[in-house]
């Protein structure tokens, strides 16, 4: 039996990078491989949606070229050219990934499906291999809930959205929150007629109200349509397409269109791993159980990224080998429960968050300042005719530290990381306002946000 001294399960965005760091502080490493080299982010998500948001947002600032004093024909949208210019992207990502680990000195790549034989010990294939330590990055996949009339329908993923090959003419998709929220507004602009089904009161619940409101209102100006409050939804195969069945407070019966998106959730990769066989424990859900520092009840191994339940995002996984990576070379100590809340929706215009939300500081019974500024009133946002969304920044009361925010405008994925060192120092209000900032930006108007603040209502 080979033996290493480490050995990867996966290459999502932990996985590569703790191989190499392993394999250069000279280690003998076996990495594993069963699909596309990249994971989720690479092949499914981040890189393929966000060249195709691009594709959208190009196509949509087309059609508004007069606002600007450019004159120029109605826009024309290839669809087979903008799916082209995205496989090209990922495809040079995700070999990327396949030649940096193939040409890696002092390791080993397997290719095929791996499943614990011992608590130390991997079969893939026909062969079995041993390791010090096993590192668990096997991502997750999408949810496709047992809902009536599935199986009579056709239905998208995030996945096989990838490999449409024409535009959709009436897309239904299942879920408000980000993947349906992204994935909707970039199909209405590239010329399909979408209406989003969310169970919920509001889209993106997690969210305060008024940035669920917000997002609503710019989404239906483009023309997409919203049923809320969906209860008992069911699948139905209709002659010249598919129809999803509604309880809903108003509006009709059921919606009918051309094709139906599945965005309601995630589960992880981590069915047919035999983690039993190595003594790795997981919850109700299929999530790899791990403590602080992303070791499992084995602790020979750790679980790293969406299949630990600790994070859905590239950063989180990334941030994941960080953490491991630093506590076994250097000894750092490091935990995953240190680390701060910060992501983006991938609307036009974008959320950034981090930290606490209004809704949150509540929860968590904190008496809360909140301060907010239209973008309207950001000469930036102006000057470049997106002035849709707000900036919104919450402090403790009694303290004046910066507890979080929430940034929906343009460039507001990118403004936030003005916020997430502010957030992890514990920064003060007073202490933020006094640095200096370029103008005309965005994030300039930050500290203005801080000068009119608000107890929560």
């Amino acid at each position: 039996m080979p033996s290493f001294d480490a050995l990867v399960i996966g290459t999502g965005q932990a996985g590569p990078a703790l191989a190499a760091r392993l394999a250069g502080a000279g280690m003998t490493v076996a990495v594993i491989e069963r699909g596309k080299f990249g994971g989720t982010c690479v092949n499914d998500g981040c890189t393929p949606t966000k060249a195709m948001v691009a594709s959208a947002h190009a196509a949509f600032l087309a059609r508004r070229a007069g606002e600007y004093g450019v004159v120029v024909g109605e826009p024309r949208v290839d669809f087979g050219a903008v799916m082209a210019r995205k496989d090209k992207i990922v495809a040079a990502s995700s070999s990327g990934v396949e030649k940096w680990m193939e040409g890696l000195k002092g390791a080993k790549v397997y290719r095929g499906h791996a499943r614990f034989t011992g608590p130390d010990s991997v079969r893939v294939g026909n062969e079995e291999i041993s390791a010090g330590k096993i590192f668990v990055n096997v991502g997750g996949r999408p949810l496709v809930p047992d809902m009536p009339g599935i199986e009579s329908v056709p239905t998208l993923t995030n996945q096989s959205m990838m490999t449409l090959k024409s535009l959709p003419e009436h897309l239904l998709v299942i879920g408000g929150s980000y993947i349906g929220l992204e994935f909707g507004q970039v199909m209405r602009r590239l010329g399909s007629r979408v209406t989003i089904v969310e169970m919920g009161p509001r889209l993106v619940g997690r969210e305060d109200e008024d940035v669920s409101a917000a997002i609503k209102e710019f989404l239906e100006a483009e023309g997409i349509e919203f049923r809320l409050n969906a209860k008992c939804l069911s699948l139905h195969k209709e002659s010249d397409g598919v129809s999803v069945g509604l309880d809903c407070t108003a509006g009709a019966p059921r919606a009918k269109g051309s094709h139906v998106l599945l965005a309601v959730g995630r589960v992880p990769n981590t069915d047919g791993l035999g983690l039993e066989l190595a003594g790795v424990k997981t919850d109700a859900r299929g999530y790899i159980e791990v403590d602080g520092t992303l070791q499992t009840s084995n602790p020979r191994v750790w679980a790293l990224g969406d299949c630990n339940g600790k994070g859905a995002f590239t950063h989180t996984a990334y941030n994941d080998y960080e953490i491991v990576a630093d506590n076994l070379l250097n000894g750092a100590a490091r935990q995953w429960t240190d680390r701060v809340p910060v992501y983006a929706l991938y609307t036009d215009p974008p959320l950034g968050r981090v930290g606490m939300n209004e809704t949150e500081a509540k929860k968590a019974g904190i008496a809360a300042l909140v301060g907010k500024r239209p973008m309207t009133r950001v000469a930036r946002a102006v000057e470049k005719g997106e002035t849709l969304g707000f900036l919104k920044i919450c402090v403790e009361k009694s303290s004046g530290r910066i507890l979080g925010a929430s940034l929906l405008g343009v460039g507001a994925d990118e403004v936030v990381h003005s916020l997430v060192d502010a957030v992890y120092a514990k920064t003060t209000v007073k202490e933020f306002q006094r640095r200096m900032r370029i103008h005309p930006t965005v994030s300039e108007l930050l500290p203005t946000v801080l000068e009119d603040l608000k107890p929560l209502r």
